[in-house]
């Protein structure tokens, strides 16, 4: 067995919750296990950065057990909020739980997409398409370069099989993914609880975040202001994400409460989209027939998850508010959505932010107004207005418009935020690192018909080339 160099304690956290919250399951066995991809500084960041391909495949492609962690993988339990429509018949249908890491204080969570089925999978095979790895992989680079507090894809292996699937060409190919986050924690875990009226399993899950996840409020004595301030940060680091997923012009696609979780990550990338020209109507999933979750519904579809969560801990706090976090939401996320803003813009007023509302709505009007595509103008304005970069921008006749007068003047009374000098060559080259259908589809024909990984690694290694400019 491999050991990480980040020793765990002897009860893995998860099994303190005990087995009305998982159960046990056995990964499926798979014909090959071809390394596809590997997260090298996720790797790091658990203590394997020298764990050899031959283990990278022992442990997240056949899935032995980590030294020290769990003996089994569980697959958790919970319900959710599909499409606004209560499902009681959820949990983990194609994943589990692997491992969990304690490194310097934080908890890390390693788990599966594709792993084989479980108790719940439904009629399903419990596997992952190829193709879907390459895109969740695509994701989470392109995320987490753009500042967004998302999963991490930690390892994709090819597993040799071929899968037939009813929304794209039959037989494909297939794989299995492991993720990286903190919490495995979801909305629909409380929900499932509150669903079976398990009042006090949901005091034991309220604890177990708390003391994982939130240990800043530990030491408060009375369970249901407990209860109330771990509402009340859920409701805040939920907020503050999908601030920066609206910077990033993407659209999650499937934002039930299953797919929300209490450490404010996103995660689980299935029919998502990074918008082409800023439209707040741009839907990603096909079956999306209502635009429920479209870009510009986001941020409300975030205050109604958090309110169905709300109301699964009043069933063991019925006195507990939960009315003042949701109320606070809106403010919440407008100061996320400022911070963000001049975090991708690398810019700050020379006297105050008074007028940083005024820059950043003018900004989104004339990019819905003249149809500007999202990542290339946030990209021509990175440190500011500058006539010689803008000359470099496909958009640049667009910019002559007597529109953007104004703009330039907002823009002319700000100052660079901090120094990007190691990104000069980027920014002088007038072409950002997008990643919108066409080049997704793109990368996975390589894949697909000729077998060539070429573009997609070179992809990824661009995509962290960047990490760092529009974040601290």
């Amino acid at each position: 067995m491999i050991q990480s160099k980040f020793p765990i304690q002897q009860q893995i956290p998860i099994l303190e919750l005990g087995p009305d919250f998982y159960d046990e399951v056995i990964p499926a066995k798979f014909p090959n296990g071809i390394y596809r991809y590997k997260n090298m500084s996720a790797l790091q960041k658990l203590g394997f950065a020298q764990m050899s391909d031959k283990d990278l495949q022992k442990h997240f492609w056949e899935f032995s057990p980590l030294e020290t962690n769990l003996n089994k993988p569980l697959a958790l339990r919970y319900h959710g909020h599909q499409f606004t429509t209560y499902n009681p018949e959820l949990g983990d249908g194609r994943g589990f739980l692997f491992s969990q890491h304690l490194v310097e204080g934080k908890l890390y969570a390693l788990g599966t997409k594709g792993s084989g089925t479980t108790p719940y999978s439904r009629r399903g095979d419990g596997r992952l398409t190829l193709k879907g790895a390459v895109r969740e992989a695509l994701a989470t680079e392109m995320l987490e370069s753009l500042g967004v507090n998302t999963s991490r894809t930690f390892t994709v292996f090819e597993t040799g099989e071929q899968l037939d699937r009813n929304d794209e060409p039959s037989p494909t190919r297939s794989a299995v993914l492991v993720r990286m986050n903190h919490s495995h924690i979801r909305f629909g875990t409380f929900q499932r609880l509150a669903y079976l009226k398990q009042d006090e399993n949901i005091k034991k899950l309220i604890s177990y975040c708390i003391k994982y996840y939130f240990p800043e409020i530990k030491n408060v004595n009375d369970p249901q202001l407990q209860a109330e301030i771990f509402f009340q940060l859920v409701t805040t680091r939920s907020a503050d994400l999908v601030a920066s997923v609206m910077m990033a012009g993407f659209v999650h696609g499937v934002l039930n409460t299953d797919n929300m979780n209490i450490t404010g990550e996103l995660f689980d990338y299935g029919p998502y989209r990074f918008m082409p020209e800023y439209n707040p109507n741009f839907i990603a999933a096909y079956f999306d027939h209502q635009g429920l979750y479209s870009f510009g519904r986001q941020p409300f579809t975030f205050a109604w998850n958090l309110e169905q969560l709300g109301k699964s801990l009043m069933m063991a706090f019925p006195e507990m508010g939960i009315k003042t976090p949701l109320e606070n939401f809106g403010e919440d996320f407008n100061s996320a959505i400022q911070k963000y803003f001049l975090l991708r813009l690398n810019i700050q007023f020379c006297d105050a932010d008074a007028k940083v509302s005024e820059l950043l709505s003018l900004f989104f009007e004339l990019m819905e107004s003249h149809k500007l595509l999202f990542e290339q103008s946030f990209f021509d304005f990175h440190s500011g207005w500058d006539d010689t970069r803008l000359q470099n921008s496909p958009q640049k006749n667009k910019y002559l418009h007597e529109d953007f007068k104004k703009l330039k003047s907002l823009f002319q009374q700000t100052q660079k935020l901090r120094d990007t000098s190691k990104w000069d060559s980027y920014l002088r080259s007038g072409q950002p690192e997008t990643l919108i259908i066409e080049e997704i589809e793109s990368l996975w024909a390589s894949i697909d018909k000729e077998n060539n990984w070429k573009p997609f690694n070179d992809k990824i290694e661009r995509l962290r080339q960047i990490r760092g400019l529009f974040k601290f």
